[in-house]
Formats: structure tokens, sequence, C-alpha cells
């Protein structure tokens, strides 16, 4: 699986390191450094959903972690006009998705996992769909650190 680390501020980035977690999880890591302070994100265990022909939206989920106060600000990919962050909430014993207008916020040291049921990344306008078997490229930007790209393999939920 092919992962990669875009750096967003090309100088303060120190290193973007792709490796394998247990389980078979992949995992990549960026890492920079601004006025002494080391900031790492790790993102491991990216997929999405396949979607029927004609389908205009899917969904993709992964874990993300910061050690340090951050903010996943946007997330975008080739492979459809529109890519947000959603959260799924009961409101009158209904669910309701809607868009996390200011981003995902990340506490230091502390996972936040995009899960079905709850937060992910909606992909609207879809130029194709999501075929078992390939991948998604997601581009994640944030508040306080570079932004990162994952592949993310189309696959059934576990």
């Amino acid at each position: 699986m092919k992962i990669a680390a875009l750096p967003l501020f090309a100088l303060l980035s120190l290193a973007a390191v792709a490796g394998c977690k247990g389980g078979g999880e992949a995992s990549t890591k960026s890492t920079m450094e601004k006025d002494g302070v080391k900031a790492v994100v790790e993102i491991s265990d990216p997929w999405c959903r396949p979607t029927p022909n004609g389908a205009q939206a899917g969904a993709c989920y992964l874990t993300i972690e910061s050690n340090v106060a951050n903010r996943v600000t946007g997330v975008a990919t080739p492979l459809a006009t529109n890519a947000m962050i959603h959260d799924m909430t009961m409101d009158g014993g209904m669910m309701k998705m809607s868009e996390m207008a200011d981003g995902l916020p990340l506490t230091p040291d502390q996972e936040v996992k995009l899960a079905p049921g709850g937060k992910h990344l909606m992909l609207m306008g879809l130029t194709a769909p999501l075929t078992e078997g390939t991948a998604v490229p997601l581009t994640l930007t944030f508040s306080a650190t570079p932004a990162m790209t994952v592949e993310a393999p189309v696959r059934q939920p576990e």
C-alpha cells in the first residue's frame, strides 16, 4: 500500500515516515519542528466503503493522533468534487449527518477514530464509483502541522 506525507511547510517538515502496525493496519507519520516544539501527526488504518454504480457520495474512515493541539481543517481527493468532515448525531430519535465546518479538533495524545455511524470523511460528487480493491488518495490539512496524503483502500467494513 502506498502512503505518503506531503509537507505543507517544506522547510519546517523534518520527516515523513510510512510503516505498518500490527494487524496489517497502514500507518503514516509526519513530523515537524517550529519554535522548539516538535509536532507529530499519525494517521492509521485509512479505508473507504465501496459505492454502487451511480452513487454521487462515498464515505472514508481512519484513525488520527497528534501530540500537540491541532485540528483537521480540510480534506481533498481528486476522485470527488467536494470532500468534507462529517459527524453523525441523534436528533429527536433520528440519525442526523452534518458537516464539521470548523474542522475536527485533535487533543494532544488522544486518538480520534473516524468510523461508520460517527465522524467520517464524506466525498461528494464522485467522479467514478469507489470500487473494492482500488484506493482513494485523501489529503488532510491541519492547523498546526503539514498536510498529509494517505491512500485509503476501498473495502467492505470488517
